[in-house]
């Protein structure tokens, strides 16, 4: 006959321990482990043995029989994590405080921005703990970002044209970002480019000859990506007129066509108006003033800038126009279309967030 194990003590749980450990259970931000250890104890409470309590909860034995221990020893309080073992915190929240208030509402007598050394000086901390403190609340006092709000008063309407064009085009037509990238410089640099080798980067000479400019028009479909682009040496009214009538002949005649367009100048001249008039299918939507970035052809001139023009080399212009039309016909070859993925009001909520921080810093 086998022995008699060690006599179990019986746990007890109180109406108002009950209360604490469910509540416990049912919070989102409890622990997962704070969780498990009140889930083990109402298992317990309920009469349940220890070997059923682990296998309905899918862990050990022991892990069980340490809860139930140390909830009938010290209650509730047995069921938190004890200190554990270290060097005792140096930095205090007050500190953290101190820090943070600082780098938010004051700026060093000798400098704009606060630095990790110049900080550390002010608030008597190590240059180390200053970083880690801003590290942990996302502070970054040496980075600073631009930005222009339009004072377009059609500003919300369109903002909803442009966007519901984008989201919702009409059937039957095509919806194409119009823009021009002038002043586009043939740039020769003034010695020999040095190619890329092992451990050493390609290097360029900082200073470049001019060989004279010219201008991208161009028509991005937003449909499908593909772009109709025109090269001229000028930028006026005239050429903008030619590159209507390339878009008239391109786009199929049955198709009407809405042109997203920025406010300059020659996009507004009686002869375009005239041109549009003898042309009903052509529909002009602007974007607001100081607003290109909701124009989509301009993301694609960024591409064009980054892939091609950033680090060119021309020696003439015919040498960039051809550089141009061989990458725009590469593009067209497998077109690669934007999605938009903001709804108007998404913009003008952000917008009007940022208005709302302008107004609140001023006071």
């Amino acid at each position: 006959m086998s022995r008699p194990g060690p006599k179990i003590p019986p746990l007890s749980v109180t109406d108002a321990q009950r209360a604490v450990l469910e509540g416990w259970l049912r919070r989102r931000t409890t622990a997962q482990a704070l969780a498990q250890r009140s889930r083990i104890v109402l298992e317990c409470a309920d009469g349940h043995s220890i070997m059923e309590v682990s296998r309905r909860l899918r862990i050990t034995p022991d892990t069980v029989r340490t809860w139930r221990r140390r909830f009938i020893e010290r209650g509730l309080d047995g069921l938190c994590d004890d200190p554990r073992p270290g060097v005792p915190r140096k930095i205090t929240d007050a500190d953290v405080e101190r820090v943070i208030v600082k780098t938010l509402e004051e700026t060093p007598k000798n400098a704009t921005h606060w630095s990790t050394r110049s900080m550390a000086a002010a608030t008597g901390m190590s240059q180390s703990t200053v970083s880690r403190i801003w590290r942990a609340f996302a502070l970054a006092p040496h980075r600073s970002q631009t930005f222009k709000l339009s004072t377009d008063p059609l500003f919300i309407d369109k903002v909803r044209d442009v966007v519901g064009l984008y989201i919702d085009p009409p059937e039957k037509a095509l919806v194409l970002c119009v823009d021009e990238k002038s002043q586009i410089q043939a740039l020769d640099r003034s010695q020999p480019v040095l190619p890329m080798v092992p451990g050493v980067p390609e290097r360029r000479s900082h200073d470049y000859v001019r060989a004279g400019t010219t201008t991208l028009f161009a028509a991005f479909e937003v449909a499908t990506g593909k772009v109709i682009g025109s090269l001229h040496r000028r930028h006026r009214a005239a050429e903008f007129k030619k590159f209507l009538t390339k878009l008239d002949k391109e786009v199929p005649a049955d198709l009407q066509v809405h042109l997203i367009l920025d406010n300059y100048a020659t996009h507004k001249t009686p002869d375009i108006k005239k041109w549009l008039l003898a042309h009903p299918r052509f529909h002009l939507h602007f974007t607001p003033t100081s607003a290109s970035w909701l124009n989509l052809v301009e993301r694609w001139f960024a591409e064009l800038t980054q892939k091609k023009l950033k680090r060119g080399v021309h020696r003439s212009v015919q040498a960039l126009e051809r550089d141009i039309r061989v990458w725009l016909a590469d593009w067209n070859e497998h077109p690669r279309p934007f999605a938009w993925t903001k709804t108007a009001d998404e913009i003008l909520d952000k917008v009007a967030a940022h208005c709302r921080r302008i107004s609140d810093s001023d006071h």
